[in-house]
Order: structure tokens, then C-alpha cells, then sequence
């Protein structure tokens, strides 16, 4: 049988939604491959395409920072809820944000070595981590130096953060915009911003899978094809920014919605952090839960 563990199982069923059993043959039948496994699943059509979202959870707060024509989006990790919405926390957190628009550093390895007053951010992390009192860490962060203007969206006091970069003057009609394009962000997570920026290897592997998930289904090949096409579509407009239908008006796209923000307006890129997307947080008791199954499954 194929190496896998609870851990992967429950792993598995929180990116794709499909049940417990579902997940345990997928993982067997990929040898314990989880991307092979989740591609498995949409295959048999029990589950759909996972999303850049994830369902695992971790503490802390994604934070917003614009100084003039530099924004900086940042995501800093804490254990508990509690230090999370404390006050020295967002104090540490917007202190390192500053740093990065000062700095500008290239990764968070860079970040934590730059100067910060006389001492390194890394030193200023643990000392701050000493006064507090539980572990804290930048984990990532986007830094953008703009030559029009910067939108940005917190949601929900920091569980989700969009950044945007725009060209242009940032006149009433083109913030109002921004603002609405920050928001539908949020709400559809765009993977890419046009379908250019879909790879060809992308384009090829989602083919394939939904090709076989249209013949599981019986269709005949030539249908079939016509099928996949009509899929991949749809797929552009689920996953590319500009293709997707604007949240308060499905009526029309997003690049329909960007057109009349004005002359010389225009969306650069963008990006966005969701609180702990791929982190594990501790939670003994669901994994002992979801080992006790996998070990009845295999019984």
C-alpha cells in the first residue's frame, strides 16, 4: 500500500471538499502523490479544481501599508487569537511594515538582516516576541513602488489583505474603481490577470484532466472535445481576473468595470495574502480523529 498519513488524508479532503474515503483511494491509487491524488478526484469528478484559498488556518494578521506611491502587503504569524488582536502585536506588525517600504528588501531573509534603528528586524522580532510571549514570524510580504497609485483592501481585521497597482491619476471615479476591483478581488481570488499569464504546461494539465473527466461521463470523443473547450472557457473567466464577472454586476467583466476608471488608467497588478493559506495549525484532536478512520479503513 501506498506511504501516506491522517495528516495527508485530512489534507487532501480540506483542498478538495471530497469525502474521507474518496481522498484514502485517491492517495493509494497516486501512491501517496497529493497533487496526482487531488488530480485524481477531479478526474472521477468528485472534486473540483482547489482553490489558492485554504481551509488550514494559522494566527496573526495581514496588514496594508502605503507611503505615497509605495504599498507593501505583509503577513506576520502569531499562535494565539488573543496576541493576534493585541495592540503591540499590530504595533510590531506596522513597524515592520514601514521597514519594508523603507527598505524595499527583495525576500524576508533580506528584511530580517536591514537595519532597523540600530539593531536588525530579527533582533527587533525577538525582542518583541520575549514581551509578548509567544512565537511570532514575518512569513511573507509584497512590496510594489508604483507610478500611478496603490489600492488596498483588509478584510475582516486581517484574515485577508489585497494590493493593487495602478497607472493613471488616482481622480474620484478611478479610486471609487480601485476600491470596487480591491473588493471583487478579495471576494473571487483570481489565480492570474489575463490568460496570457496562464502557462501552456497549466493550460495542458487542466485539459487533460477535464478531458477525462468528460469521457468518465461517457461522452464520445468528438463531443468530448467540443465539451473541454466550452470548459476551458469557463475556466478563464473563473480564474483570470480581467475575464471574470465584476461581483456587484455580473453583467459585466472586470476589464469592462476597469475601462471606465479614465484615460491612462489602468491595473498593473495585483496581489493578496490569506491568513495562514497553507499553514498547519496545532489541532490534535481532528488529526487523532481523522488517524482513528484511516486506520478503521484500512482494516
Amino acid at each position: 500500500m501506498a506511504e501516506f498519513t491522517a495528516k495527508d488524508v485530512m489534507k487532501l479532503r480540506e483542498q478538495t471538499g471530497a469525502g474521507m474515503m474518496d481522498c484514502k483511494r485517491a492517495l493509494v491509487d497516486a501512491d501517496g502523490d497529493m497533487e496526482k491524488a487531488a488530480d485524481l478526484l477531479r478526474e472521477r469528478g468528485i472534486a473540483k479544481a482547489a482553490k489558492r484559498a485554504s481551509k488550514v488556518a494559522a494566527e496573526g494578521i495581514v496588514y496594508a501599508y502605503v507611503d505615497g506611491k509605495t504599498g507593501v502587503l505583509v503577513e506576520v504569524n502569531c499562535e494565539s487569537d488573543f496576541v493576534a488582536k493585541g495592540d503591540k502585536f499590530k504595533a510590531l506588525v506596522e513597524d515592520v511594515a514601514k521597514q519594508i517600504a523603507a527598505v524595499k528588501p527583495a525576500s524576508v531573509e533580506e528584511l530580517l538582516a536591514s537595519d532597523m534603528g540600530g539593531k536588525t528586524v530579527e533582533t527587533f522580532v525577538q525582542e518583541q516576541i520575549a514581551v509578548i510571549g509567544e512565537k511570532i514570524s514575518v512569513r511573507r510580504f509584497t512590496v510594489y513602488q508604483s507610478e500611478g497609485f496603490i489600492e488596498t483592501y483588509i478584510h475582516m481585521g486581517g484574515t485577508m489583505g489585497v494590493m493593487l497597482d495602478f497607472s493613471g491619476e488616482p481622480t474620484e471615479q478611478a479610486k471609487s474603481i480601485a476600491h470596487d476591483t480591491a473588493l471583487h478581488v478579495a471576494f473571487s481570488k483570481p489565480q492570474y490577470m489575463n490568460a496570457s499569464e496562464v502557462s501552456a504546461e497549466t493550460l495542458e494539465k487542466e485539459k487533460n484532466i477535464l478531458m477525462q473527466e468528460v469521457l468518465n461521463e461517457g461522452k464520445p470523443a468528438n463531443i468530448a472535445e467540443k465539451i473541454v473547450m466550452g470548459k476551458i472557457k469557463k475556466f478563464y473567466e473563473e480564474n483570470c481576473l480581467m475575464d471574470q464577472k465584476f461581483i456587484k454586476d455580473d453583467k459585466i467583466t472586470i476589464a469592462q468595470l476597469l475601462a471606465q476608471a479614465g484615460a491612462g488608467v489602468a491595473l498593473k497588478r495585483f496581489c493578496f495574502f490569506v491568513r495562514g493559506e497553507g499553514l498547519e495549525k496545532k489541532s490534535e484532536d481532528l488529526s487523532e480523529e481523522v488517524a482513528k478512520q484511516v486506520e478503521a479503513m484500512k482494516k
